[in-house]
């Protein structure tokens, strides 16, 4: 027996020591490539595959910030970097099947211009175009030189449908009475609650946005092919078509396979010729120096939440965009006596007043400290997106950014007689006035009713009262564009509330300007709050409990699907509603 037990002891042992041996061989190969240098082929095309989706703004923290996994954002700096790289010859891209947003393709679109301005070229090579997502997935490879499409593949480009979800059907059934009240007709992220189809309001805004982001695509499109944008618009709005039915009406340029494509690049590029991906593509080493003036940028994505927003998840995927974390990367670029100015990258459907307000003031407060601001909306900046965005020296919008939604909404869910239906009954003791009461499961009494109402219309006057503050209009004036009324970036333009048409690399140049940064000077860009070395990110992941991986493994399962996830946002503002916080969020809208 004592010969069992050592033998199992010693087993043990060996065990262990492989795993630690094991453990600490693969982080020495993880780290040794991390420290490596790439390597760097001098005659370059990079390759970019736009069916990868990409958050805005590179992960601060999880397994994608290990991996150092860009953003949106980055992908725009490397491109731009790639201009002056003498190693890179041209792009080779591969069209998206589904699209990738109006927005986006509309700023890729621009950072291609400016590619081959450089003198270099862009090539595209899509396996078909299968019509989900609207006009983006064409739209984001129209500009290329040259088109490859796949011999007996389809060539589908709808037009821009928005597909809203409304959930009163289902509360009749189940017995649950919304309480929702919104400021004011346009404020349609509640009519998910409240109604069963689009009201007036509701149709007029949405078809009005629609119809921009399709005339910006179209307008676009058209120019990239030397087509009429009339010829263009009949092509597209009679279905699908074939591969060869795209080559012969011009939308594409070459029947080819994605490895005919890729020889035709590399051939083009010349001998030797290599192709690297964007993603891993590091560019040459900046000649920026910190004296010459620093821009800051800082970033926030999703949801606008109070606190600090740190989720602890290894799968967290996005910066993120709560107050606290986005406020004092604010302060803290604002309060560096090199930072000449802040580049505020906001790509939000809004979300908390109280979060949208305190990031507000952070912008307010490095402007007193002489930091201008400059806002860079990317897809979506609307609601508490625009709050935040609505003191800043200057917005910069894509065309078809939404934004805009400019008003608030809250009250309650009244569950009673949901649970009434299944046996359950409540009954209240309560002390501490009428109001002590006002968030429990029964409807709000008149009383009530009219002092949530009130509170609402303060949020919404502070709200309008800031932007006419910001954007040096009156109270009316912004009231009139306001009530809750969401826009694309050209309407925001014509409308007031946006300074200058363009991405992320126009927001940097306004920066420059507004921060007195010399033209011909290339200003170091610093991140606001500090982006995560491999290593850190890794420190993080070791503090990470198995709960919590296992519970991110599902959430992160189910955020694949866009009915699944726009549930569980659901879910969520429901949640913050039924604890009696107002919301400055914009309506439930997927493009298609």
């Amino acid at each position: 027996m004592r010969t069992f037990f050592l033998s199992m002891a010693g087993a043990f042992v060996a065990m262990m020591l492989f795993v630690i041996l094991g453990f600490f061989m693969l982080m020495g190969l993880i780290f040794s490539a991390a420290s490596a240098k790439p390597p760097s082929p001098d005659n370059v095309v990079l390759s970019l595959d736009l069916n990868y989706a990409i958050p805005d703004q590179a992960p601060l923290g999880g397994f994608a910030a290990f991996s150092s996994t860009p953003g949106f954002t980055d992908i725009l700096l490397r491109l731009k970097a790639a201009e002056t790289d003498d190693a890179i010859k041209g792009i080779y891209l591969r069209g998206s099947f589904s699209g990738i947003g109006t927005s986006r393709a509309e700023e890729l679109r621009t950072a291609f211009e400016s590619f081959k301005g450089s003198g270099k070229f862009v090539v595209a090579h899509t396996q078909g175009m299968f019509g989900y997502g609207g006009p983006s997935a064409y739209h984001s490879i129209s500009s290329a030189e040259e088109i490859w499409i796949q011999p007996g593949s389809d060539f589908a480009i709808n037009g821009v449908t928005f597909e809203t979800e409304f959930l009163k059907g289902l509360f009749d059934k189940i017995g649950l009475a919304p309480q929702i009240y919104a400021f004011y007709e346009y404020k349609n992220a509640p009519n998910s609650y409240n109604e069963t189809a689009f009201t007036e309001p509701h149709r007029e805004a949405l078809t009005s946005l629609a119809t921009s982001l399709w005339d910006t695509a179209l307008t676009d499109m058209a120019a990239d092919r030397g087509l009429k944008v009339a010829d263009l618009k009949t092509l597209l709005e009679s279905g699908p078509q074939t591969a060869d039915e795209a080559l012969e009406a011009k939308l594409v340029d070459k029947l080819g396979w994605p490895e005919d494509a890729e020889d035709a690049v590399l051939e083009r590029a010349g001998e030797g010729a290599e192709l690297v991906d964007l993603f891993t593509y590091t560019p040459p080493p900046s000649k920026a120096k910190a004296k010459d003036g620093i821009i800051a940028i800082v970033g926030g994505e999703g949801a606008v939440v109070t606190g600090g927003g740190d989720s602890g998840s290894p799968f967290a995927d996005t910066p993120g965009f709560a107050s606290d974390t986005i406020a004092r990367a604010i302060l803290d670029a604002a309060e560096d006596e090199d930072v000449k100015a802040i580049v505020f990258r906001v790509d939000s459907p809004g979300g908390s007043p109280t979060a949208s307000d305190q990031i507000w003031r952070a912008v307010e407060r490095a402007q007193e400290a002489g930091k201008p601001v400059v806002v860079s909306m990317g897809s979506l900046a609307a609601s508490g997106g625009y709050y935040v965005s609505a003191g800043a020296d200057a917005i910069v919008a894509n065309k078809s950014t939404i934004t805009g939604s400019i008003g608030i909404f809250g009250g309650k869910f009244a569950l009673d007689g949901t649970f009434n239906k299944i046996g359950v009954t409540f009954d209240t003791v309560s002390v501490g006035g009428d109001f002590a009461n006002a968030y429990g499961v029964a409807p709000f009494n008149q009383a009530q009713e009219a002092e949530v109402r009130d509170q609402l219309k303060r949020g919404y006057d502070r709200f309008v009262g800031l932007v006419a503050e910001g954007r040096g209009k009156t109270f009316e004036q912004v009231h009139d564009v306001a009530r809750g009324r969401v826009w694309s970036g050209a309407q925001a333009k014509e409308n007031g509330l946006v300074d200058e048409i363009g991405g992320f690399m126009t927001a940097i140049d306004k920066a420059k300007e507004v921060g007195k940064i010399a033209a011909d000077v290339e200003p170091m860009l610093v991140f606001y709050p500090h982006r995560k070395s491999g290593f850190e990110a890794l420190e993080d992941l070791f503090g990470v409990s198995t709960e919590t991986v296992r519970a991110a493994a599902v959430l992160s399962a189910l955020a694949g699907d866009a009915r699944t996830q726009a549930l569980i946002e659901e879910l969520k503002v429901a949640d913050a509603i039924n604890s009696g916080e107002a919301m400055a969020m914009g309506p439930r809208i997927r493009e298609r």
